[in-house]
């Protein structure tokens, strides 16, 4: 009897314990299936805002149109006070801006927010189009100047060269003093190292000029300065905009057109160390290439590719894209350089998607024949990714292009871009590969339907502004919060109003203004 009322008591303690087990584990059940739903419900949000995509579906035809904009609407005006460039500079700032053409434009943004910063007077942006193009159009051979200056004459002033002064008597030039910016700069760095010297020397002279001021920064009115230049100010010379607008125009008489970055080129493959799939003469180009133009680092194609650091082969564009829906009357534009590894990559494209087409074969005027791998194609591919009805970038890592194109239509309105999840990709077509073909289709749709369609959707880290400048440069007209109320219809005129005061005002601004009418505007 001693010996049962201990084996009952422990008897007791197990039933209590098992009530707190089956609790536990009622617990946990309740905690993966909000998860799950919380889950589900991201998705959805991420995935272009477009309600009507299933989970396990995805519906081509939405994806023609914009996606849904959540109310929001681009405006990159002022929503403070934003006074006038004041009519006393620090001195005169010059920029060197490197690398193509895209990596260019965002150097323009950073340099016209740089004067901002330090009240100085921006000296047109120098294009070190040589060194990577062997193209010496510069600035004024693909942007609109007059437009340029117009557009910032609230934020900035500029001239297209620095004004020759009078000093005893003699007249010269101011010497600018070079300098070479740190990566990421920060504000202070240029209110501070750049901004004395520039008042040391009356000009300053920074190059190279790219990446060299922190895109992250924590004052909206300065990032949505950067979208004023990038969205507004910076417009391809009407040549340009009139060659892409009728190569737009050819395309979309017979419907819908989608447009592509194909990145499968030799310096983005170099650089991801992607090497395996390539005879071992291309392999040696490649390696050859990777020693001369990047640092030395060990890399392992398998593992490359299986964290999605390589760029998606021709085929596997295509076969993303048929997945999704698309078949093969599909009208696809590519913009890309020199395939490498030539026409065995493109044949199982060209077999999914027949109706491949470039600006050389949409365009055959010598205007483009004589430019097609110089800045002016760069630019006219530029414009046609922008204005086509869905972009697909293959590659949007450390790739300008893509990157920018990203940031400029969501800008646009929302506009639908297809981005691949290469990582989540990696491992089914590796699958694939390797024979295991069942429910393929269906597992691309699974991860496609993770990703963002161009809807509204907050930056996530390592994400650049460029690439998405939402919030800070759109807006809602009915806000919940009222941080996000569209600023007033007429505030540039309210901006003009307050320049022309500034100068009606000031009869030496009236007198300066004048004397460099020809050169300052």
């Amino acid at each position: 009897m001693r010996r049962s009322g201990p084996h009952r008591q422990h008897g007791r303690q197990g039933g209590g314990g098992g009530l707190k087990g089956i609790y536990a584990k009622l617990a946990i059940v309740v905690v993966v299936l909000l998860i799950c739903t919380l889950s589900l419900l991201f998705s959805a949000t991420i995935g272009g805002n477009r309600g009507s995509l299933q989970p396990s579906e995805i519906n081509a035809e939405e994806l023609w149109e914009s996606a849904k904009s959540g109310g929001w609407r681009p405006s990159s005006a002022p929503r403070s006070d934003w006074p006038p460039p004041p009519r006393e500079t620090n001195g005169y700032l010059r920029v060197r801006c490197n690398g193509g053409l895209n990596q260019q434009r965002s150097a323009i943004c950073n340099a016209v927010l740089a004067a901002r910063i330090m009240n100085a007077t921006l000296v047109l942006p120098e294009l070190d189009a040589n060194s990577f193009w062997h193209d010496d159009s510069g600035f004024q051979g693909i942007y609109d100047v007059e437009h340029f200056i117009q557009t910032l004459k609230y934020d900035v002033r500029i001239v297209e060269s620095i004004p020759e002064i009078q000093k005893n008597g003699k007249t010269k030039k101011i010497k600018s003093y070079q300098i070479r910016p740190p990566r990421d700069a920060s504000i202070s760095w240029y209110t501070t190292v750049a901004l004395k010297k520039m008042q040391e020397h009356g000009a300053i002279y920074l190059t190279p000029f790219s990446h060299r001021l922190a895109e992250e920064i924590d004052n909206p009115e300065y990032q949505r300065l950067r979208c004023r230049v990038n969205y507004h100010a910076l417009r391809f010379k009407p040549n340009i905009m009139k060659l892409s607008e009728s190569i737009v125009d050819k395309l979309r008489a017979q419907g819908h057109f989608m447009s592509i970055h194909l990145r499968f080129e030799m310096d983005m493959l170099a650089f991801a160390g992607c090497f395996d799939i390539f005879n071992p003469e291309e392999q040696s180009i490649l390696k050859k290439y990777r020693k001369e133009n990047f640092a030395e680092k060990r890399l392992v194609y398998k593992e490359r590719r299986a964290i999605g650091k390589c760029p998606l082969t021709p085929e596997e564009v295509g076969l993303v894209l048929r997945a999704m829906g698309f078949d093969n009357s599909t009208r696809i534009y590519l913009a890309a350089g020199e395939l490498f590894g030539g026409e065995r990559f493109m044949k199982p494209f060209r077999a999914l998607f027949p109706r491949l087409e470039n600006h050389s074969s949409v365009d055959s005027s010598e205007e483009l024949v004589t430019n097609t791998q110089g800045l002016l194609g760069s630019a006219v591919d530029y414009m046609v990714c922008l204005l086509s009805d869905i972009f697909m970038p293959t590659y949007d890592g450390p790739s300008n292009f893509a990157n920018n194109l990203l940031g400029h239509r969501l800008y646009y309105g929302f506009r639908t871009t297809i981005r691949p999840n290469r990582k989540g990709l990696a491992p089914i077509f590796i699958d694939r590969e390797n024979g295991r073909t069942a429910g393929f289709e269906q597992a691309v749709r699974r991860v496609m339907l993770k990703t963002n369609f161009g809807g509204p959707h907050k930056r996530v880290p390592h994400e650049s502004f460029y690439t998405n400048s939402w919030p800070e440069c759109f807006c809602q007209v009915s806000p919940k919060n009222p941080a996000d109320k569209c600023p007033p219809d007429n505030v540039l005129e309210i901006l003009d109003s307050r320049l022309e005061n500034e100068v009606t005002n000031d009869p030496e601004t009236l007198e300066e203004t004048n004397s460099t009418s020809g050169t300052e505007r």
